[in-house]
C-alpha cells in the first residue's frame, strides 16, 4: 500500500489513475465515486515530509500502544532498522496516522479477514505434514509442546539464509548476464576450501592446549587464572582453547562459547566479561574473509581492507599481551584491563559487520548505514571518528565512479553499486517507438543504491551525467573544467558545491550545443510551419495539387505521386525558404483522427480493451481521412522531438487539416449554389434555408479554426519561446515543450472525449450537409442540360449540319443514360425541404450541446480559454436563451 501510494504521488497522471484502480482492486473497494476522488485527494493533499528521530520514535510509541502484539512489533521494527532499510521510518509514520483512523482500520481488517478465508480455502484442499487435531477436541499441553516444536523447526529452517557461495554465485551470474564481455574475477576454489587461512574458529578442530588430563576446576586459583589467561588469548583471535571452545554459527549469529563448568565462579564472571572481544573479532573475521570477494564489489572491499587495517592494531595489541604472559607478567585482571580500550572499537565494527551483513547492502546501501552511524554517534568522538575512518575509506571508489559521470559522462561501475543504472537501449528507436523512454530510461536512478547522504542531489547527479552523455554521443569529448577529487565529509556542502558547479557545466554545455550549433528553435519553428498549418499559401498550393488524389480511398494513393506534389507545394511557396523543409515527409495512417484520439486517451482506463479489441470500421478510409504529415529528426534533436511529440503535432495537424477540408467543401458548396439564381422563384424560399444553414455551418468551421490557430497555437507558441529563452538545462527545454503540446491538446478539446465526440458528430453533418448539397447542385445542372438538349438550334451560319445533329444527338444519350443512374437523387427533390431542416435540426442540436458543455468545462474545471469558443459562435446571442435554460434544468436534475 505504501509503494502504491509513493508511486503514485511521483507519477504522471495517467500512472495516478492507473495506481489508484489497483490499490482499489487489492482492497476489494466498489461502489463509490471511483478512483477519480482519490486522485484529487493525493494531488491535492500531498506535502512533503520529513521524519526526524522524535517524529519516527512518537510514531512507534503510537503503534506499540495500539497494537495487541507489541513485542512482535518491536523487534521485527528492530530487525529492519538493523538491515538499514529504506523509507522504514515514513512507513512507520504512516501505520501510526492508519491506527489512529478508525474507518480505515476496519476497512483494512475486514480486507485482511477476506484474504484470510480466501488463502484458508485453498489451503485446506492441499494436503499438510503435521497431523492436527480435529476442533472438536481439546489438544494436551504435550501435543501443544509438540506442535510448536515442529512449527518452530520449520520456520528456522526457511529463515536460515543461503550459504556464502551460494550468495557469490548468484551475484556472479546476475553481473555475468549484464555485462557478459566483462565477466567478474574469481578467487581460487582452494582460498575457500582452506578454513585455516580464514583466522577465524576451526569447528571440530583439536583444542589448543590438548585433551585436558585434569578438570580446570580441580587446581588451585592461581594455576586456574593462568589456564585461563593462556586459553583467552588463543581465543581473541581466533581458535579453541582447552576449557573454552567456539560454538558452530549457523547463519548470521554472534558467536558464542562453552567454558568448563567447574571453573571457579570469580574466573568465569571476568572470563565472560572478555569473551564478547572474541564474539567479536570472529564476526569481524568472517565478514572481511566473505565481502572483500570481487562479487560484492568495490565498497564491501575498501570497507574490508579498512577493517583489516584496525584490526591489526588490535592483534598487534594481543601480541604484546602474548609476551607479556610469556614473562609470568600477565594476570587475568591485567588482561581485562588492557582489553576494555579495545573493546568499544571491536563492538562497533562487530555492530557495523553484522548490519552491512544482515542488510545483503552493497555500494551506496553499505555507504547509506556508514554514514547513519557517523551522523549518530554524534557525542561520542571515539566512535564517531572510527565510523568517519571506515566511511571515508570505503567511500574512495563510489566517488571516483561518481567522478567519471558527473564530470566527463561515463559509468564505469562493474559490480552494480553506483545510484546510476545504464540500460542497452538504441537512441535511433526514439524516433520510430512512440512508447520509447530513452531519455527518461537509458539511464535511471536506482533508489536503495544511492547513499543517504546524497539523497538530495541525486536527480542532479543523474542529470549532469546524462547531459554530458549526449553531448558524447555526439563525438564531442567534453570533460568539466572545474573537476576536482570529491571525499566524503560530515560537512555535506564540501561536495554538493562540487556537483553543483558539474551540473551547471553540464546543462550549459548541452544547451547551447543543442540551440546554437543543432538550432532547436529553428527546427521547432520549422515543424510548426507544416504541423501547425502557419504557412498558408504552401496549404493552399498543396491542397489543390492534392485534392483529387487525396480522394481516393488509402489503399488506392501512390505515396511517391504524393511527395512528389508535397515537393512542388514546397517550392512554389514561401515554404521554399525553409532550409529545413527537405525533411518534411508524408505519412498516412492507419486510422482517422478521432479514431487514434480515442484509443489514446482510452490507455489504462476500462475502455481500454475494448476499444483496441473493437473491429476495425467496414468504411474504408479516404487519403484525407488518413492524411498526415512526418518529420525527420536526427539525434540529438530527437531528444526533444521524439516520436511522442511527434504523434501529438499530428494529431492537432490532421485535427486541422480536417477543418480545412471541410471549410472548402463548405466553399464548393457556395460556389456551386451560385447557379441557383438562374430557377424558379418558388424554389428560392427552400434554397434559402439551405444558403442560411450553409453560412451557420462555415461561420462555425471558420471560428473553431480561428480560436485553435490564434487563440491557441499562437500565443502558446510565443509562451514557449520565451520560456526557451531562459531555460537553463535541457529538462527545462523539455517540461516547456510538452507543456506547450499539452496545452495545445487540451484547448482544441482534443482531450476530452466527450467534446471530440460531439465536434467529430458537426463535422460529419457538415460533410454529409455538402455530399447532399452537391449532388443535388449536379442533379439540377443534368435537368438543365437535357432541356437545353432537346431544343433544336442552329448557328449564326444556318442550321445545324449533320454532324453537328450526330455529336447532339450522342450528348442526348449519355445524359439521359446518366439521369437514369441518378433518378434516385431526381426524386428527392421533393423531400429537398424535409431533408434540408433535418440537417439543420441534427447541426443545432450538436452546436448546443457542444456549446453547453464547454459552459460546464469552463466552469467547473476552470478551463477558461474554451470560454472563448462560445463568444465567437454566440457573438449576437442567439444561442444565450436555449443554453440558459439548458443550466437552468441541469441545476434542477442535480437537485432532485
Amino acid at each position: 500500500m505504501w509503494d502504491l501510494c509513493q508511486s503514485a504521488l511521483a507519477m504522471s497522471e495517467f500512472r495516478i489513475h492507473h495506481d489508484v484502480n489497483e490499490l482499489l482492486s487489492l482492497l476489494h473497494v466498489r461502489g463509490g465515486d471511483g478512483a477519480e476522488v482519490y486522485i484529487d485527494l493525493l494531488q491535492k493533499n500531498r506535502t512533503p515530509y520529513v521524519t526526524t528521530t522524535v517524529s519516527a520514535h512518537s510514531a512507534k510509541v503510537k503503534i506499540v500502544e495500539y497494537s495487541k502484539t507489541p513485542e512482535d512489533f518491536l523487534r521485527k521494527y528492530d530487525e529492519l532498522k538493523s538491515k538499514n532499510v529504506r523509507n522504514l521510518d515514513p512507513l512507520v509514520y504512516l501505520l501510526s496516522k492508519l491506527s489512529e483512523d478508525k474507518e480505515t482500520l476496519q476497512c483494512l481488517q475486514q480486507n485482511a479477514k477476506e484474504r484470510s478465508e480466501a488463502t484458508g480455502n485453498v489451503t485446506s484442499s492441499t494436503s499438510t505434514t503435521f497431523a492436527i487435531p480435529p476442533t472438536s477436541t481439546k489438544m494436551s499441553m504435550q501435543e501443544l509442546e509438540e506442535l510448536r516444536k515442529k512449527l518452530g523447526n520449520v520456520t528456522a529452517s526457511s529463515n536460515v539464509p543461503q550459504s556464502a557461495e551460494v550468495t557469490r554465485k548468484m551475484l556472479r551470474d546476475r553481473h555475468n548476464k549484464k555485462n557478459p564481455t566483462q565477466p567478474n574475477p574469481v578467487f581460487p576454489n582452494w582460498v575457500y576450501d582452506r578454513p585455516a587461512l580464514i583466522g577465524d574458529f576451526i569447528t571440530g578442530a583439536t583444542p589448543a592446549g590438548g585433551d585436558p588430563a585434569v578438570a580446570v576446576g580441580t587446581m588451585p586459583l592461581p594455576a586456574q587464572e593462568q589456564a585461563l589467561v593462556d586459553d583467552l588469548l588463543f581465543v581473541l583471535i581466533g581458535v579453541d582453547g582447552r576449557d573454552i571452545t567456539a560454538q558452530p554459527v549457523l547463519g548470521r549469529q554472534n558467536r558464542s562459547f562453552i567454558i568448563d563448568p567447574s571453573l571457579d565462579m570469580s574466573i568465569k564472571e571476568l572470563v565472560n566479561r572478555i569473551l564478547p572481544v572474541a564474539s567479536y573479532y570472529s564476526t569481524i573475521t568472517r565478514f572481511t574473509e566473505e565481502k572483500s570477494s570481487f562479487e560484492y564489489g568495490q565498497v564491501n572491499h575498501a570497507l574490508t581492507a579498512a577493517m583489516r587495517t584496525l584490526m591489526k592494531e588490535y592483534l598487534i595489541l594481543v601480541t604484546q599481551l602474548e609476551h607479556l604472559h610469556r614473562q609470568g607478567m600477565l594476570s587475568l585482571q591485567k588482561l581485562w584491563f588492557y582489553i576494555q580500550p579495545t573493546m568499544r572499537t571491536m563492538e562497533i565494527l562487530a555492530s557495523i559487520a553484522s548490519s552491512v551483513d544482515k542488510g545483503d547492502c552493497m555500494g551506496g546501501s553499505t555507504l547509506s548505514l556508514l554514514h547513519d552511524r557517523t551522523f549518530n554517534y554524534t557525542g561520542d568522538s571515539q566512535a564517531q571518528e572510527l565510523c568517519l575512518y571506515l566511511t571515508k575509506a570505503a567511500s574512495v571508489p563510489y566517488f571516483e565512479i561518481l567522478e567519471k559521470w558527473i564530470y566527463r559522462g561515463i559509468i564505469k561501475d562493474p559490480y552494480s553499486e553506483f545510484m546510476v543504472e545504464e540500460h542497452e537501449l538504441q537512441k535511433e528507436k526514439i524516433q520510430e517507438d512512440y512508447n520509447d523512454k530513452y531519455w527518461d530510461q537509458r539511464y535511471t536512478i536506482v533508489q536503495h543504491r544511492i547513499p543517504s547522504f546524497l539523497q538530495k542531489m541525486a536527480d542532479k547527479i543523474l542529470s549532469t551525467g546524462k547531459y554530458l552523455n549526449v553531448v558524447r554521443e555526439c563525438g564531442r569529448d567534453v570533460t568539466c573544467p572545474d573537476a576536482k577529487e570529491i571525499l566524503y565529509t560530515l560537512k555535506e556542502r564540501a561536495y554538493v558545491e562540487q556537483i553543483e558547479k558539474s551540473y551547471y557545466y553540464a546543462s550549459k554545455v548541452l544547451l547551447d550545443f543543442l540551440m546554437e550549433e543543432k538550432e532547436l528553435v529553428a527546427r521547432l519553428r520549422s515543424i510548426k510551419h507544416y504541423f501547425l498549418m502557419d504557412k498558408g499559401d504552401f496549404f493552399v498550393h498543396f491542397m489543390d495539387l492534392t485534392e483529387e488524389e487525396l480522394k481516393k480511398p488509402v489503399d488506392d494513393i501512390v505515396p511517391p505521386r504524393l511527395e512528389a506534389l508535397l515537393e512542388l507545394a514546397l517550392r512554389m511557396s514561401t515554404a521554399n525558404t525553409d532550409p529545413f523543409k527537405d525533411d518534411l515527409k508524408i505519412d498516412l495512417m492507419p486510422h482517422d483522427v478521432i479514431t487514434q484520439l480515442l484509443r489514446v486517451l482510452a490507455i489504462e482506463t476500462k475502455q481500454e480493451k475494448a476499444i483496441i479489441n473493437a473491429d476495425p470500421t467496414e468504411v474504408a478510409l479516404s487519403g484525407l481521412e488518413a492524411f498526415s504529415f512526418d518529420y525527420i529528426v536526427k539525434w540529438p534533436l530527437s531528444l526533444i522531438i521524439n516520436r511522442k511529440a511527434l504523434t501529438r503535432y499530428q494529431m492537432l495537424f490532421r485535427h486541422i487539416f480536417y477543418c480545412k477540408h471541410v471549410e472548402r467543401l463548405l466553399c464548393n458548396v457556395w460556389i456551386s449554389n451560385k447557379t441557383a439564381k438562374q430557377y424558379a422563384l418558388h424554389r428560392a424560399k427552400w434554397f434559402a434555408a439551405a444558403f442560411a444553414l450553409r453560412q451557420r455551418m462555415l461561420n462555425f468551421v471558420q471560428n473553431i479554426q480561428y480560436y485553435m490557430m490564434f487563440e491557441v497555437m499562437e500565443p502558446t507558441w510565443h509562451i514557449m519561446e520565451n520560456n526557451l529563452k531562459s531555460a537553463s538545462n535541457i529538462d527545462d527545454v523539455l517540461c516547456h515543450h510538452t507543456s506547450f503540446l499539452d496545452n495545445c491538446l487540451k484547448d482544441c478539446m482534443l482531450t476530452n472525449p466527450e467534446l471530440l465526440k460531439i465536434f467529430s458528430k458537426l463535422m460529419s453533418v457538415c460533410v454529409m450537409f455538402t455530399n447532399c448539397m452537391q449532388r443535388f447542385t449536379q442533379s439540377m445542372k443534368l435537368d438543365r442540360e437535357m432541356n437545353r438538349l432537346t431544343l433544336e438550334h442552329g448557328t449564326m451560319e444556318g442550321p445545324p449540319t449533320q454532324s453537328e445533329r450526330t455529336v447532339e444527338q450522342e450528348k442526348k444519350r449519355l445524359t439521359s443514360k446518366f439521369l437514369a443512374e441518378h433518378m434516385d437523387a431526381l426524386q428527392s427533390d421533393s423531400c429537398f425541404e424535409a431533408t434540408i431542416s433535418k440537417f439543420d435540426s441534427n447541426f443545432s442540436t450538436l452546436l448546443l450541446d457542444l456549446l453547453d458543455k464547454l459552459s460546464v468545462y469552463s466552469t467547473n474545471d476552470c478551463e477558461h480559454s474554451m470560454i472563448n469558443i462560445i463568444y465567437r459562435l454566440d457573438f449576437n446571442g442567439f444561442y444565450t436563451e436555449r443554453l440558459e435554460r439548458m443550466a437552468i434544468e441541469r441545476s434542477q436534475k442535480a437537485a432532485a
